[in-house]
This record gives C-alpha cells, sequence and structure tokens, in this order.
C-alpha cells in the first residue's frame, strides 16, 4: 500500500507551545502554503482520504479538493493535556523534568503517552492495510507522521522528535 501523509499548514500559536489537540487557528499564509500542498497532489488519485479532524487538517483537505475526507481520531496529534497551549519554556516542575528525561513513556498530566499516540496510530494504519486500499492519503500532524515512519520501519521511536516533518510536507511510505 502507498500512503501518502500529509502535515496540515503552520499554526497560528507562538513559536514553542504545546498545542497537540487543542483547534489552534492557522496563519495568514494559509491561502500560498495550501496552494503549494495542492500542487504537490497534482495528478494523484487515491483509493481513501482521511484526514484528523482538528480544523488545521479539514481546511487542508477540503482546499486540497477531498471535502468528503473520512474523520479520523486516531490521527490527530499528541494530548498534552494540562499542557496544552503552555509554552515548553514554562515546563520546570518535576512531572515536566520526568517528561523530558523520558516522553515516550511519561504522560504530560492529564495527557497522553507518546507511546499511546503509537498504538492509535498503528491501529488505524493496521486497519487500513487490511481494507485493501492500495493508494491512501492522510491530512494529518507531525507526531501522528512520526509515529507511522515509526510503524514503517524508518527510525525507533526514541528518534521521533528528530524527524518532525515540515508544516505542508508530504510524506510518502510504502507499507
Amino acid at each position: 500500500m502507498e500512503l501518502t501523509l500529509i502535515r496540515h499548514t503552520s499554526v497560528d500559536v507562538p513559536p514553542g507551545y504545546c498545542y497537540g489537540q487543542t483547534d489552534v487557528p492557522l496563519r495568514d499564509t494559509f491561502a500560498t502554503e495550501a496552494e503549494k500542498v495542492k500542487k504537490g497532489l497534482e495528478g494523484e488519485r487515491f483509493d481513501r482520504v482521511y484526514t484528523s479532524p482538528l480544523s488545521r487538517c479539514t481546511r487542508l483537505a477540503d482546499t486540497c479538493g477531498y471535502p468528503d475526507a473520512v474523520r479520523d481520531e486516531r490521527m490527530m496529534e499528541l494530548n498534552f493535556g494540562e499542557w496544552e497551549m503552555v509554552p515548553f519554556a514554562s515546563l520546570t516542575d518535576r512531572t515536566a523534568q520526568e517528561w523530558f528525561a523520558d516522553w515516550i513513556h511519561t504522560p504530560a498530566p492529564g495527557g497522553e503517552l507518546l507511546a499511546g499516540q503509537y498504538a492509535r496510530v498503528s491501529a488505524f494504519l493496521d486497519e487500513v492495510r487490511e481494507s485493501g486500499a492500495e493508494k491512501v492519503c492522510v491530512f494529518t500532524h507531525g507526531g501522528a507522521i512520526t509515529c507511522s515512519r515509526v510503524y514503517a520501519g524508518e527510525y525507533d521511536m526514541k528518534e521521533a522528535f528528530r524527524h518532525i516533518p515540515e508544516y505542508g510536507e508530504i510524506v510518502k511510505l510504502t507499507l
């Protein structure tokens, strides 16, 4: 199966903030960024198209010509719980120190383990692989793309934060 993963365009959030599953606005450069993604998909035909239900992904899917993309919560970003919309630099308590030391197995307070995000993304990918679809497209988030690349064997989970795709980046995998 050929899997095309597209990270949403840039968000209107100050740099260094945790925004995971918060439905944040897009930057005023959306039209230009989305046009670049749309051109990158020209000539592509997909058996199925999915999107995270967050507006930063559904808006890009709509603009690229996929208003009926299936919304699937499993392809949402990592849930940072109480840290949503908080600057990483302000996270200095013991819990934050534990998270920074082992972000794979330590959740943010009220949030999700990276291992949990990986499990839900993997369940989605298992289901899509079993569907018989040959070409699938997903409008999603950096963390979900990173988990997909770990699933595909491109690198180990401990390398995840070193491989976050750029806003609007198109990543192709063969599963």
